[in-house]
């Protein structure tokens, strides 16, 4: 009788599965008809993201290996925001709500424990949700400069949730599908594997962008060259927050590796992370990466290691353009902290800092710096975010919200150093999350100049290894 039983519940599930590929097939040819019939390019990305749907509802953890893949590219302006003038359609978005199908489709039966931890609802989503729906009732106070510059890309409350609520749970979702496609992968290194090649892959389009341009390196290197990088779809800054977080989790792998091949093709894509961030010029990436750098000597420490480091820095200081210099020491000579700070201590922070007593255990909402009072009367700086993400959390949603993210947090620091030496894992897997240790403490270092702690493109690599955490340690129980 149980075998019969069990024969059915496969056999049901088999013909669940063909009737959704015969649904989703029916939605590629209706959909291939149209999005031809509105254009050729949207057409092709449609038709592949439908295709590659119907491919994961086989496997749900094929999706997700591609997620771990794609996501890296989400801040780029390679892949569409959109599809169709539909908005939220996106290749990406399909490629999420696909693999999330296939997973409530049979990830669930051989998944059985909890998807979303308590950690992730109650100390984030809910906090974020709460300061989102604060925030629909100050849309009609957000100054006009915004929309007029398209700095904001809403114009109603159901847009305002989507941008500020929607695409940080979106995220945190694939994150837990990531988790849960590891917590059952014969080789969960395959993951790092997949996210190695993404973050390589933005590197070297924003090389190849820098040497398609042909802009000189002091011209990359000034304050006007900030937004220099928004042709390929983000800021410097942001690139540079991703290249630093990949750096820390492939420096850490590359050391703990014993595999010739791997350790090759780590030290391969170290030099590369290593170009990305100094194209970037960036005074946030070059702090995360001294802190990640540092904290590798740290962990690490032996003689040896100590004279290849110093060898390297005298080897960077004898190359290194002069332009790096003059980026990283900008502002110093002047003894001013203002300058130091390229203008936020008095063009934003001070004039902010009254803002916070407003509503200091809640916050005023999301994004509340667009309909600050300062902001309104003209008494600071034009900038559509704080930078300086724990005075965003404290605008936003208070010192609750703060302390909150804080120990969630915390609650990932435990969960990165419990897998960091963890004796169950391989040398690869071990070094992985020792460099998601220091990536998070890099990622903590350059929230005093930017950046933001809920989850956005920038710290999208953070997520993802947050995502592969809960997989891990649902493999084994921790000790």
């Amino acid at each position: 009788m149980t075998s019969a039983a069990s024969s059915l519940r496969l056999d049901a599930s088999g013909a669940g599965r063909a009737l959704i590929a015969m649904v989703v097939l029916a939605g590629v040819a209706l959909a291939g008809g149209y999005a031809l019939a509105v254009g050729e390019l949207q057409a092709l990305y449609v038709g592949i993201s439908l295709v590659a749907c119907v491919a994961i509802l086989i496997d749900y953890r094929a999706g997700a290996m591609l997620l771990v893949l794609l996501l890296p590219l989400s801040s780029t302006a390679v892949l569409p925001r959109s599809l169709m003038g539909i908005p939220g359609l996106s290749p990406l978005n399909l490629l999420l709500m696909g693999t999330l199908a296939s997973y409530l489709v049979r990830g669930r039966l051989e998944h059985p424990g909890r998807f979303v931890p308590p950690q992730v609802l109650w100390l984030l989503v809910v906090p974020i949700a709460l300061a989102g729906l604060l925030g629909t009732m100050h849309l009609d106070d957000i100054l006009p400069y915004f929309f007029d510059s398209m700095t904001v890309e809403f114009t109603s409350w159901q847009g305002y949730l989507g941008i500020t609520v929607v695409k940080p749970v979106l995220m945190v979702l694939a994150a837990l599908l990531v988790g849960a496609a590891m917590a059952k992968a014969k080789k969960p290194e395959s993951f790092l594997v997949a996210l190695a090649v993404g973050a390589v892959a933005v590197a070297l389009l924003v090389i190849g962008f820098v040497i398609i341009s042909d802009v000189r390196i002091s011209v990359l290197a000034s304050p006007r060259a900030r937004a220099f990088f928004g042709a390929i779809g983000a800021h410097a800054n942001d690139f540079g927050r991703i290249f630093v977080t990949a750096y820390a989790l492939m420096l850490f792998t590359w050391w703990e590796s014993k595999e010739p091949r791997a350790r090759l093709a780590l030290f391969i894509a170290l030099g590369i992370l290593g170009l990305g961030i100094l194209l970037t010029f960036s005074r946030n990436a070059f702090l995360g990466f001294f802190v990640v750098n540092g904290l590798f000597l740290l962990w690490k420490f032996n003689m040896r290691k100590v004279g290849w480091a110093l060898l390297g820095v005298a080897a960077s200081a004898l190359f290194a353009p002069g332009a790096v210099y003059r980026r990283m020491m900008r502002g110093f000579d002047s003894g001013s902290v203002d300058d130091v700070s390229a203008g936020r201590v008095e063009g934003i922070w001070l004039p902010l800092l009254p803002e916070t007593l407003k509503s200091p255990a809640w916050g005023q909402g999301l994004d509340s710096i667009l309909w600050a009072e300062p902001m309104r009367n003209g008494a600071m700086a034009l900038a559509g975010h704080p930078h300086n993400a724990y005075l965003e959390a404290v605008l936003d949603m208070g010192l609750i919200g703060l302390a909150l993210l804080l120990a969630y947090y915390w609650h990932v620091w435990k969960g990165f150093r419990a897998l960091g030496s963890n004796a169950y894992l391989s040398p690869e897997m071990r070094g992985f999350f020792q460099g998601a240790c220091a990536a998070l403490i890099a990622f903590a270092a350059a929230g005093i100049s930017g950046g933001s702690l809920r989850p956005q493109p920038d710290n999208v690599l953070l997520w993802i290894t947050i995502g592969m955490m809960y997989g891990l340690l649902a493999r084994k129980p921790a000790s």
